[in-house]
């Protein structure tokens, strides 16, 4: 199931990544994030509701240089101003998709990554998996019913 996204969901967002959210038309809000010293930058665009094959999807896109990132069907997202870090769930059965953005205009995805992963021991990984079961192991206190 997609997330719903409310206006608190979207000051939130703003709040832990130092950016005021700017809306293009209804139904997608756009942050500019820049790091402190100003040499990286990145935009994040939330788009709300899209309807593909008569069904509705949210989709978060990052642009950076030389890069760009798209998360679909966004299920779930945790805004930290601990880690100064928004990080966006995508879960499909056992495989749950995760992109994060920082406040210091960085960012991550890890894709299609197995629940055993994230709910195991990550001391027990290899090293390049071992950030991608801590990075995604926020999704663990989330279940169906989990809400913001």
């Amino acid at each position: 199931m997609i997330h719903q996204f409310t206006k608190e969901n979207i000051d939130a967002i703003g709040k832990v990544l130092g950016s005021t959210p700017k809306p293009l038309g209804n139904d997608v809000f756009r942050f500019e994030v820049k790091g402190e010293e100003g040499a990286r930058k990145l935009a994040l665009e939330i788009h709300l509701g899209l309807e593909v094959n008569d069904e509705q999807m949210n989709m978060v896109s990052v642009y950076a240089y030389n890069t760009f990132l798209q998360l679909h069907n966004c299920t779930a997202f945790i805004a930290s101003e601990m880690l100064q870090q928004v990080t966006f769930f995508g879960k499909s059965g056992d495989k749950t998709s995760g992109l994060i953005v920082e406040k210091a205009a960085g960012c991550s995805l890890y894709a299609n990554v197995d629940n055993a992963i994230i709910s195991g021991d990550f001391t027990q990984l290899p090293e390049d998996l071992m950030m991608c079961g801590i990075a995604l192991s926020l999704t663990e206190s989330m279940d169906d019913d989990f809400s913001f």
